[in-house]
């Protein structure tokens, strides 16, 4: 296939060379990558179903790397008949290759791979982590290598079932500008959005991204629990449409979203909540009292309650219990 037919062209080192009338619209299907041979190493829960992902779009899974049986039974069920192999025999099978292995773990991965030769000029190198941009590719990229960082934010399953949440998803991208439209149109093909996010705010960009959705996670354990002790035996079922409202509103308005004791000032509220929590959990009072000071700050902020107000809350919630803990 010629560079036009791609979409995209390298030059006689390897390097990307951008065509003159530009790659285009990457949600034009004319302006797709080439058909590529793509490796995966890596198979927890997000390689195998971006190999997936990949494979339904025209690309083909030659090779993937997986340590752990699980891993291994995860890449038969999303990549049937996809040799499994080591991480140097992926990449010298693949055009374009998927790093999805854990945060840290990535820089050591990348610099062994460039250290023994495995990376070569024009090949196609994507890391899926969020906390990182392409600079920790840079080993990579000094052996030839075209660095993208492409982040699905996205949680995921390791199952079928994240291939249909990939449809919208969105997609952190970051890469060279001048393989920017190569990075959108893989996720485009993928089924996502993608969201350019500069180099240097990458780590700020996953803080947020963390902070909101394992906090979530922990938060709504936490509640459950809860009504488990107060005796509901299906806490999901009643906590679903409240809070399937809450994250609703919060993301249509903000801190305009806040209700509930907090925002209403009701100190008297958050003291008797204290308590109850004291006789049920060690731990989850802790994250109320921290939950409660930042939404009471925000409500302040915000104008949903005033200083007085205010103030009394944070008194509550400074007080020593009996056991001298806050």
């Amino acid at each position: 296939m010629s560079t036009h037919e791609s979409g995209f062209g390298f030059g006689e080192h390897g390097e990307f060379a951008p065509l003159d009338d530009g790659f285009g619209d990457p949600r034009d299907p004319g302006n797709r990558p080439a058909r590529l041979a793509v490796g995966v190493v890596g198979t927890g829960r997000v390689g195998p179903a971006l190999g997936a992902a990949l494979q339904l779009a025209g690309h083909t899974v030659v090779a993937a790397s997986g340590v752990s049986a699980t891993s291994r039974r995860r890449a038969e069920s999303l990549l049937p008949g996809v040799r499994i192999v080591t991480p140097p025999q992926v990449l010298a099978a693949a055009d374009l290759v998927l790093l999805t292995v854990p945060d840290d773990a990535l820089a050591d991965l990348v610099a062994g791979l460039a250290s023994t030769g495995a990376i070569r000029p024009g090949q196609l190198v994507v890391h899926t982590s969020g906390a990182h941009g392409v600079g920790i590719l840079e080993p990579a990229t000094r052996a030839g290598a075209l660095p993208l960082a492409l982040h699905p934010a996205m949680t995921f399953t390791g199952t079928s079932v994240d291939l249909d949440r990939l449809a919208g998803c969105p997609f952190g991208v970051t890469a060279p500008a001048e393989l920017r439209p190569v990075a959108e149109a893989l996720v485009v093909e993928m089924g996502g959005e993608p969201e350019w996010v500069p180099e240097e705010v990458r780590p700020l960009y996953h803080t947020a991204l963390a902070h909101g959705a394992n906090h979530l996670v922990t938060l709504v354990a936490q509640a459950m629990d809860l009504l488990r002790t107060a005796g509901v035996a299906e806490p999901g079922r009643l906590l679903g449409p409240l809070l399937g409202a809450a994250l609703d509103n919060s993301l249509r308005s903000g801190d305009a979203a806040l209700t509930g004791p907090v925002a209403r000032g009701d100190a008297g509220t958050v003291r008797r909540h204290l308590a109850q929590l004291s006789t049920v959990s060690p731990d989850i009072p802790v994250a109320y009292r921290a939950m409660a000071r930042a939404t009471a700050q925000r409500a302040l902020a915000n104008g949903t309650i005033d200083e007085p107000s205010a103030a009394a809350l944070l008194d509550v919630l400074n007080e020593e219990k009996a056991d001298g803990t806050r």
